[in-house]
């Protein structure tokens, strides 16, 4: 990938565009000094046995016209960038252009954001602005994952359930969207597919799910002897410190078929919840962390 951000390449991009903007200036330039004398002749080019090509020259006024988009273009390209790495000199950048309009925006918004962010989380939840607030930053920034009504989806919590995989608490919440959370369940397969099918059925059991005695009662020694007991708990009742879920209360991040507990097992799984900290700031985190609390705590239960 060096070879293409050498400046070999900001030199020939400078070539190509330049002998392209003043060839065509030169071309039009060349046709002009040849203009027919006296009747303009046909070309010898003949449609549907009367219609005819003729050798017209270009309308002067199309021409000057177009040797104004040759200056214009050639102005522009001092401008601004469009030569290579050069910049232009008023040093315009498209990321220059969106971090002004941001700072313009947040300028304003900025006073409003200050306002929320000095209440308590709870409060701000149940204040109906800020509820409308927090609710479009979400259909703006979390539905993709979440969903539109915050239901989740397979690898993607629902948010409108008391389960938490890292605390449902406000400030947990605002944490989380914060600096973001990286889970992992690791693979087990060393264990072997008939020890795993045997912990699967416990874990399956664990929520009232059916499954065969006999590996249940197999799968249960092995959960407690294993390195289960380090994430989920003897009880398996999860650990919000470790992102560790409960396997009993019969909710399924990816699924909860005995086929699929037992690639959990078998694979593992990574789980990614991005950081929103730098893109959002924490203004609109604050807004934001509320209104999801909400959606499991209504205002009328806090």
């Amino acid at each position: 990938m060096s070879d293409f951000v050498s400046e070999f390449w900001s030199w020939l991009i400078i070539a190509v565009v330049l002998v392209s903007v003043i060839g065509c200036a030169v071309f039009l330039w060349s046709q002009s000094l040849h203009r027919p004398a006296g009747a303009v002749q046909p070309t010898g080019h003949v449609w549907d046995e009367t219609l005819q090509e003729y050798n017209n020259p270009l309308p002067r006024w199309w021409m000057w016209m177009f040797y104004l988009t040759v200056v214009f273009a050639l102005v522009y390209l001092v401008l601004y960038p469009g030569l290579g790495s050069f910049r232009g000199v008023l040093g315009w950048t498209a990321v220059g252009q969106y971090e002004a309009e941001v700072a313009k925006v947040d300028a304003q918004v900025k006073p409003l954001f200050d306002k929320y962010l000095k209440m308590d989380l709870r409060d701000v939840a149940a204040d109906p602005e800020a509820h409308e607030m927090g609710k479009r930053l979400y259909l703006t920034y979390c539905m993709q994952c979440h969903g539109a009504d915050a239901h989740g989806a397979k690898g993607f919590p629902n948010l409108t359930d008391k389960d938490w995989l890292w605390g449902g608490e406000p400030e947990r919440i605002k944490e989380t969207i914060l600096g973001g959370r990286y889970g992992v369940m690791p693979a087990h397969a060393y264990m072997g597919e008939d020890t795993i099918r045997n912990l699967a059925n416990y874990v399956r059991s664990l929520s009232g799910l059916p499954g065969d005695p006999v590996r249940i009662a197999k799968g249960r020694e092995t959960y407690k002897a294993s390195d289960c007991v380090a994430c989920h708990g003897p009880e398996a009742k999860g650990n919000p410190a470790l992102g560790a879920p409960n396997l009993t209360d019969k909710v399924w991040l990816h699924g909860g078929s005995e086929a699929t507990v037992i690639e959990t097992i078998t694979k593992g799984r990574n789980n990614q919840m991005p950081a929103w900290k730098d893109f959002l700031g924490e203004g609109k985190v604050h807004l934001l962390a509320a209104y999801v609390y909400s959606l499991s705590n209504p205002p009328s239960t806090h």
